[in-house]
This record gives structure tokens, C-alpha cells and sequence, in this order.
């Protein structure tokens, strides 16, 4: 049997994003490096079956033809360049700690430019104000959500998905290869190794505000709304490219985050591998999430961020009284929550009630195969500092 080597996998998969963008112009060269990682990765660790090897390459070709497509863009209209991304709302916090919907409420705000789900997947030709929710892009990026529910009975339900919804920054990445939707999505130990403890994360937000840059240049609004978790581990290089952010950190009972991302990712991986194991994907986000509490409350200790550019959100203050919530952050950052903001924000929560219970399996903490005490040991400093009170576990 031939053995296909890594760099003969990365060949094929290149050649195939030049001919799908017609173009071969990448840019900076930043993104080679994690995907040769992620691809011996895959091969080593990941046991994906068939779907599962469509699903990784396809992604791979894509996340490729979409730098080839916005780097050719871009020097046919050099005015792109002189976009500037000014004051930036950034929220980050631990995944499955109410950041989506934040995200989504303040995505309601006309004054915020939130990326939407559309515009990262197929984001050239640059969008249009004209045509911002009408553009045929739609309707095509729609047709790929739905095929998830498809294959993932449930999951759009637990984490919605949605053409026209606000979607996370750290898609963005995916593109330049040092992006923790590879590790959530596929099984990579080595690859996610390096993108928390070795790899420079300053060129993946260089590409960062590249794309955001393009995304404006025909649709612009006041201020930038972006959303990751993945920022949590890297709010120095976060903070190089964007001095001038606001970031919003929520906060939840760390071990509750295990339990609830071990059963988004479990959704993710069980359609991709047939040698799925819960207590694997739990033990990875047991050592990853409190890495990026951890970095969090260096951040804090060494005086990363400047008088009134971070603010604290706690998971209960968002499940007691999400519009309050969001008010409390407005006046914290000195912005101006108007009537008719909050009123598309009600509007917004009455027609996405979120997660719903059962749509999903979930995991108790004991099925994540972790010592409870070590962990709540582990992550005490974090607690106390940011005084974050312990939920019931199952």
C-alpha cells in the first residue's frame, strides 16, 4: 500500500484551493507552519473515517481558497488597505459561558459590525451595504448549516447556527492555521500542543485584522463586535494588534465549562471518527481551560489592560438578567445603550430562545473521567481572584 507522506497531502490540498480560487498569490507564508502540524496531526491521532477525512480536507481547501481569494482581492483594490479597525469590542471568557448569546444581543446594536456567518465562510467579493442581508451568499452558507443538523440531529439547537447569525472571530484563524476550532472539531494533540504553547500567535492576528479589514471596506459600522473564547490563551498578541480594544471576560464555574464543551465537541467528533471516547476530549479541555484562566489572571497581574478596557461578566449575572447585563457592560465602557438597541435586543432573545434542554446528550462531570478535587484545586486561584462561586456538578 502507498504511503502518502504530509508534505505530498499538503501539496495535493494546496493545488486544489489555487484551482478553486484561481489564484496563488497567499501572502505571508505564516499559515504553513500550523498546517503542516495539523496535518501530521491528523494523520498520527485523529482515526477519522470516511466523513471525517471529507469533512478535514475540505476544510483545509476551503480555509486556503478563502486567504487566496481575499489576498487577490486585495491588491485589485489597494484602498483596502487603509481601512482602520478602530476600539474593537472584544468578548472572551471560557467556552459555554454565555458568550454566544452576548454576542449575539450585541450584535443587535446597529452601531456594532459583528462578522456574520455568511461573510467568513465566503467572504469575497467583499460584502455590500446593499446587499449585506440579501446577498445569494446566503442562502448557499445556509444550505451548509442545515446539512449539519442533518448529520447532527440536535446540534443547531445546542449551538446555533445560522447564515445571518454573528459568529465567532476565531473562524478567522482557521485560515492562517493556528485556530482552536481544529481541536475542538478533531482529535490533534500534537497540534493543539503547539498552538497553546509553542506556536506565535502575533501572525494569526496580523491575518485577523486583514479580514477585517476586507469585511468593512464595503460595509462599515461604528466599532467592530467580535467573539472568541480562543482569545483567552493569547490576550498579549490579542492586545498587540489591538491596543485600543475593549474586552468583555465572562466567568463560570470552570469544572460546569469541562462538562458542557466535552458534549458540544463529543457532537463534533462522533460524526468524524469511529473510535469516539468522551474522557479523551475531557482530559484535553481539563488541561486546556485552566491554561487560559491561568493566562487570564496573568493578564490581570501584570497590568495588560488600561483603566476601563476589560470588564467582568458572570455566567449567573447573564442568566438572572441578560439585558441588564448588557446595560451594565454600556455604561462600563462608556457607550450609549439606546431604546431602540435594547428593543431589538428583546426582540432578538424572543425569537432565539438558545440552548434548549435535551437537544443534545450532555455529560455529567463524573463521565468525564476527572478527579473533581484535583481539578477544583487546580482552578481555585482563578475562582477566588475573579470571585466565581462552584456549581452543583452531576
Amino acid at each position: 500500500m502507498t504511503v502518502i507522506t504530509t508534505a505530498e497531502r499538503r501539496d495535493r490540498l494546496v493545488a486544489a484551493a489555487i484551482d478553486a480560487a484561481g489564484h496563488d498569490d497567499f501572502g505571508s507564508d505564516s499559515w504553513q507552519e500550523g498546517l503542516d502540524v495539523y496535518l501530521e496531526s491528523l494523520t498520527e491521532s485523529a482515526r477519522l473515517n470516511e466523513i471525517g477525512v471529507g469533512v478535514a480536507e475540505d476544510g483545509i481547501v476551503g480555509d486556503l481558497a478563502n486567504r487566496l481569494r481575499i489576498e487577490a482581492w486585495r491588491a485589485e483594490h489597494p484602498e483596502v488597505a487603509a481601512q482602520e479597525v478602530r476600539r474593537p469590542i472584544v468578548i472572551v471568557g471560557q467556552p459555554r459561558t454565555g458568550t454566544t448569546i452576548l454576542h449575539d444581543l450585541m450584535a443587535q446594536d446597529p452601531a456594532n459590525r459583528a462578522p456574520i456567518s455568511w461573510e467568513l465562510e465566503r467572504p469575497v467579493p467583499a460584502p455590500r451595504t446593499e446587499t449585506f442581508w440579501t446577498d445569494p451568499r446566503i442562502e448557499e452558507c445556509q444550505a451548509g448549516f442545515d446539512l449539519v443538523e442533518s448529520f447532527i440531529p440536535g446540534f443547531t439547537s445546542f449551538h446555533e447556527l445560522g447564515a445571518r447569525l454573528a459568529q465567532e472571530d476565531v473562524r478567522i484563524f482557521t485560515s492562517d492555521f493556528r485556530s482552536m476550532q481544529h481541536s475542538l472539531q478533531f482529535e490533534v494533540p500534537a497540534y493543539n500542543r503547539w498552538l497553546l504553547h509553542e506556536a506565535d500567535m502575533a501572525p494569526a492576528y496580523r491575518w485577523h485584522r486583514r479580514f477585517l479589514q476586507h469585511l468593512q471596506s464595503e460595509h462599515h459600522a461604528e466599532r467592530w463586535l467580535l467573539k472568541s473564547p480562543a482569545h483567552l490563551w493569547a490576550l498579549p498578541a490579542l492586545l498587540a494588534e489591538y491596543p485600543d480594544a475593549v474586552v468583555i471576560q465572562t466567568h463560570r464555574d470552570p469544572l460546569k465549562v469541562i462538562a458542557s464543551i466535552s458534549a458540544l465537541g463529543a457532537s463534533l467528533r462522533e460524526m468524524t471518527t469511529d473510535h469516539f471516547e468522551v474522557t479523551r476530549l475531557a482530559a484535553q479541555y481539563g488541561d486546556d481551560i485552566p491554561v487560559g484562566l491561568d493566562r487570564a489572571l496573568q493578564a490581570r497581574r501584570d497590568g495588560l489592560f488600561g483603566p476601563g478596557q476589560v470588564v467582568d461578566v458572570r455566567y449567573q449575572d447573564i442568566r438572572h438578567d441578560l439585558i441588564g447585563a448588557v446595560g451594565r457592560i454600556y455604561d462600563e465602557i462608556g457607550l450609549e445603550l439606546t431604546a431602540e438597541a435594547e428593543s431589538r435586543m428583546r426582540a432578538f432573545l424572543d425569537a432565539h430562545p438558545g440552548d434548549q434542554a435535551g437537544s443534545l446528550k450532555r455529560y455529567s462531570f463524573s463521565e468525564t473521567g476527572l478527579d473533581e478535587g484535583a481539578l477544583r484545586e487546580r482552578v481555585r486561584e482563578y475562582q477566588e481572584f475573579f470571585e466565581v462561586e462552584s456549581e452543583p456538578l452531576g
